[in-house]
């Protein structure tokens, strides 16, 4: 349990209630003396102030240490200092801190407690000035007549424990009681200065209780009641008790912990192992791997990793931007060849050693001795290294991409390839949804990646089919019409599918023609089965990506479905969960042939009615593609978002006939994979298109029962077809140590990493059972976790009432929560329609990192103040768009705010909101239901701020659309709908608030703990 038992030597004991360090609790009911004179010279109680992000708090200027005592050493948040030189070698790695104080002149010796240990520690981690607090039971009055009164933390981001005005209640929690909540950084006292006579933070009273606990720094824990509790607390805790003297029991939900930054990855990680790729690419639920078995078993947390192989680097820190190969260098072995390991496969790479003069290089993987061929020979320097080491990026860079040989490819390495099958029907017509489709493909062909190569064609459906003859030498295509949907077949088959640059006007003139052509359409038929099967026909000789626009369910030949989820009877049982899965088996099978012929699919659904999304995404499920939903699509409306959303899709660098594969070092092995792929062997994944907008997550297993080693490598490697027609291998190598520790492996913990796997696994499980069983499985799978870390502290520390968690894990349950509220999960048959749930889940399964995470916690932020400022401008867009908790709470009647998710904007319209605002963001519309209201540009110079502040948000992530909604305070159902069923924090609907969350967690917690 990672508990250290040392004699220390005998130390003097202090006199009575003297501030020392080592000094032990008064006894209760007995108040010590106040501070002044020589007391208020001393250190104060022990206690860890917890930095959750940026560098470590240095000491107060002018702090001394006493005599024989060695500086303090400035350590990164959640790390343990080193030990001192009398108990190891200096700059070891030892779990524990303790200096040796020299006792003060004419002080007797103090008598020692269990096992020689001190009582209470002493923490010398860099500390921020702080008022002391007792540990005696604290007088009933809430006013104190302490001298120098209690400092109150003030600073940014610091939430008043006791503001001015009553706190909300909620049911069974009045607010008159304090949570001590997550860390603040750089905090410090808005009154009562240090002493002139000490460098030291005052003493205020020495250890006497102060009432006014509610003004402590939230991340405060009473110091120990009893001179068992002698190690440095290095976890976080939420005290869940009652205020001492108090009646009746509240909470401060201010306090808990909320991710109001966006995702923060382990820094320390990244710093120590430089030549890691980088983590945008693969990151680990935690960056230190079990050594055994039995370890693994403790960890409760999945243990795995999130793949993005094409992640798009940031450009300036915001905007994506759509070339990302300048990030990863290129790489061409020429006569040498691709450097391999003979025995795994693995590709050569920062970790790899050599050995022999430079004629033998050690694989980091399976530690096989390879040769090293002549043309890649080099020296090595004294120390090891290779003489042309800055010459060769594959040896200092994690990332790399390797111009594969021909002895890669199976084939010719394929153009890129776009079909798109079009249904043509009533509702597809009249919504405008063909014309907006044609219009954006026809703009975006001079930016289609691959010119000159790219090949392009068209088939459209309502109750036939219709084919396209788009030969260059002709000057209008040539439309064929199928309309025996139980015999298909394709005519001309070899003119279906053009060279865009050849036939670029006969396309243009098509795309040009189709809305005209079918818009007095009445057919309200979908062929939508025979119509695949057509398009499957046209393309499986070279594969490619195929793009379907469906607008009503299938209801003609193959793959017709039927209307399903209108019984709610069904729901709460357990054939619940067939309603999300595909109905008929040909979707499933279709995805298999068109995977197994190198052709992704992406679905654009449409329709206002049920559209089956459950089988239609079967289909981009399996072939690496994506679902785009538009429920009750308008032009007027929707529009916008259909434009840039098939634009992005049409014009992002694509990974053609790719597979994926991720080694692993000796002992463990991926176990399972969860995404949108289609997994060819058991551990090669099959990607007929991929592009920088997918992840993919994977768990790990342990094969042995103790590892060896002391790190552990992983190897990712995708082989694909670059636009350009070359043949390439993206390779990104990282490193992870083993550990015996399981506090180790939760202080290196990836929440963001951890919670993508179990929203994957969670929507996986809506899959086979109820919505309530998979809710329940990441409750419970987090309630283990931390039930686990409670056990290991629980020796150490008295923990009491108090919820504990570490550094690392603090947003997990905020985040465990945000799981059950999402779309695919939450409540039952009344809170989202079948096809919306299983729409969102294709997404989500797909999403990257922080994509999935803004998703779960999506931003809140008031704008009506920094509109009003004259001179306000897009570079202070950080104090913008600063962050608030999802909770009704938040929203000021007086104020204007914008929610983003990342696939919406909802505009929310205080109803005390001053009208010019109002007017001159809307115009003439103002006051009008604002669900008749479009957002467009106002001639003045607020609209136009909104607007380029809203454009910002749109580019900070372009990989969707947020489409923009307006609502006003107060506007039934819609306001609830779009904004308050979206506040994760509250209860809405008979779901679970954040506070109800965390105590029900604790609660569970607390059972066999």
């Amino acid at each position: 349990m990672n508990t250290e038992n040392r004699n220390f030597p005998a130390r003097p004991p202090p006199p009575p209630f003297s501030s020392s360090p080592f000094a032990s609790a008064p006894p209760p009911g007995v108040v010590p003396p106040q501070s002044g004179g020589p007391e208020a010279v001393g250190f104060r109680p022990p206690t860890r102030p917890f930095t959750p992000s940026g560098p470590p708090m240095a000491p107060p200027a002018g702090v001394m240490r006493p005599a024989g005592q060695p500086p303090l050493v400035s350590q990164l948040p959640g790390s343990r200092p080193p030990p001192p030189s009398a108990y190891g070698p200096p700059g070891g790695g030892g779990s524990f801190q303790r200096f040796p104080t020299p006792p003060p002149s004419g002080v007797p010796p103090p008598p020692q407690t269990l096992a020689g240990h001190l009582s209470p520690p002493m923490s010398f981690r860099p500390q921020q000035p702080m008022a002391s607090v007792t540990m005696g039971p604290p007088p009933q009055s809430m006013t104190s007549g302490i001298p120098g009164g209690f400092a109150s933390p003030s600073g940014p981001g610091f939430q008043q424990s006791m503001p001015g005005g009553p706190q909300p209640s909620y049911p069974g929690y009045p607010s008159n009681q304090v949570l001590q909540g997550p860390p603040k950084p750089f905090q410090s006292p808005s009154q009562g200065p240090p002493s002139a006579v000490s460098s030291y933070p005052p003493q205020t009273g020495g250890f006497a209780q102060h009432p006014g606990q509610q003004n402590m720094h939230p991340s405060y824990a009473p110091p120990p009641t009893s001179n068992v509790q002698g190690l440095v607390e290095d976890f976080n805790s939420l005290s869940l008790s009652n205020i001492p003297g108090s009646l009746e029991p509240g909470l401060d939900h201010t306090s808990f912990p909320r991710p109001l930054d966006g995702d923060v990855e382990p820094s320390s990680f990244a710093e120590a192992y430089p030549m890691n790729c980088h983590s945008r690419y693969l990151r680990l639920t935690t960056n230190a791997i079990p050594n055994s078995q039995s370890l693994a078993s403790r960890w409760h947390l999945p243990l795995g990793a999130v793949v993005c192989p094409l992640a798009e680097a940031p450009e300036g820190g915001s905007i994506c931007q759509t070339n990302n190969q300048e990030e990863v260098p290129l790489i061409d072995f020429g006569s040498s060849g691709i450097i391999r390991c003979r025995r795994c496969r693995t590709y050569v790479n920062p970790y790899v050693t050599f050995t022999d003069s430079g004629r033998k290089w050690r694989c980091n993987i399976c530690s096989m001795l390879n040769d090293v061929p002549g043309e890649y020979f080099s020296h090595l320097d004294a120390t090891g290294r290779r003489m042309d080491l800055d010459q060769r990026l594959e040896l200092t860079k994690g990332s790399v991409e390797i111009i594969a040989p021909t002895e890669y490819m199976v084939r010719p390495p394929m153009p890129p390839i776009y079909f798109f099958l079009i249904d043509v029907s009533f509702s597809a017509t009249k919504s405008g949804m063909l014309e907006v489709a044609t219009q954006t493909i026809k703009s975006c062909l001079d930016n289609l990646p691959g010119y000159p190569r790219t090949q392009i064609g068209f088939i459209t459906y309502d109750s036939t089919l219709h084919f396209y003859n788009m030969k260059s030498s002709l000057s209008q295509p040539q439309m064929m019409v199928v309309s025996d949907l139980d015999d298909i077949f394709v005519p001309l088959p070899d003119d279906l599918l053009v060279n865009l640059s050849e036939s670029r006007n006969v396309v243009e003139a098509f795309l040009d023609s189709l809305p005209l052509m079918f818009q007095n359409n009445v057919n309200v038929e979908s062929a939508f089965g025979p119509a695949l099967k057509a398009a499957y026909m046209v393309m499986n000789q070279l594969g490619g990506k195929l793009l379907i626009f469906q607008n009503s369910l299938p209801s003609l030949g193959v793959g017709r479905l039927k209307l399903r989820g209108d019984d709610p009877r069904v729901y709460g049982t357990d054939k619940e969960y067939t309603l999300r899965v595909a109905e008929d088996a040909f979707y499933k099978q279709m995805a298999a042939d068109c995977t197994k012929f190198k052709i992704g699919i992406n679905g654009y659904a449409f329709s206002d009615k049920y559209t089956d999304i459950a089988s239609l995404g079967t289909l981009a499920k399996y072939t690496g593609g994506q679902v785009y939903y538009y429920p009750g699509f308008q032009s007027s409306i929707h529009g916008d978002k259909l434009r840039h959303e098939l634009a992005r899709d049409l014009t992002r660098e694509t990974a053609w006939e790719s597979v994926m594969r991720i080694r692993c070092g000796k002992g463990i092995r991926f176990s399972s994979y969860h995404g949108n792929f289609m997994l060819r062997s058991t551990d090669l994944l099959a990607l007929p298109a991929v592009d920088c907008d997918k992840a993919y997550a994977m768990q790990l297993t342990l094969e042995e029962t103790l590892l060896t080693t002391q790190t552990v490598y992983f190897q990712v490697a995708l082989l694909y077809t670059a636009s350009c027609g070359e043949r390439r291998i993206r390779v990104h190598t990282a490193v992870a140590p083993v550990v015996t520790d399981l506090g180790e492996m939760y202080r290196q913990a990836d929440t963001g990493s951890i919670v993508s796997v179990y929203s994957r696994l969670a929507i996986e499980k809506t899959l086979s059972s109820k919505l309530d069983d998979a809710r329940n499985v990441i409750q419970q799978k987090i309630v283990k976790a931390l039930r686990e870390y409670r056990n290991l502290n629980a020796v150490q520390h008295r923990l009491g009432s108090r919820l504990i968690y570490p550094e690392s894990l603090k947003f997990l349950p905020l985040y465990g929560l945000a799981i059950g509220k999402s779309t695919p999960l939450q409540g039952g048959p009344a809170d989202a329609s079948l096809d919306e749930r299983c729409a969102a889940g294709f997404t989500m399964m797909a999403l990257p990192v922080k994509k999935l995470l803004k998703l779960l916690y999506p931003s809140l932020f008031r704008v009506d103040e920094w509109l009003l400022k004259p001179l306000a401008d897009l570079d202070d867009l950080k104090d913008v768009v600063r962050r608030l908790p999802l909770a009704a709470e938040s929203l000021d009647s007086r104020g204007l705010y914008i929610y983003d998710d990342g696939f919406r904007l909802v505009l929310w319209f205080g109803r005390m909101l001053s009208p010019d605002i109002a007017k001159n963001l809307l115009g003439a519309d103002f006051a009008a239901e604002l669900s008749r209201v479009t957002l467009q540009e106002q001639e003045n110079g607020m609209s136009k701020k909104l607007m380029r502040l809203i454009k910002k948000v749109r580019e900070n992530d372009p990989s969707y659309h947020p489409m923009c909604f307006l609502v006003r305070q107060g506007e039934q159902p819609r306001e609830g709908f779009l904004l308050l069923r979206h506040l994760i924090e509250d209860q809405m609907g008979g779901s679970t608030s954040y506070v109800d969350w965390v105590l029900q967690l604790h609660r569970q917690i607390q059972q066999n703990a």
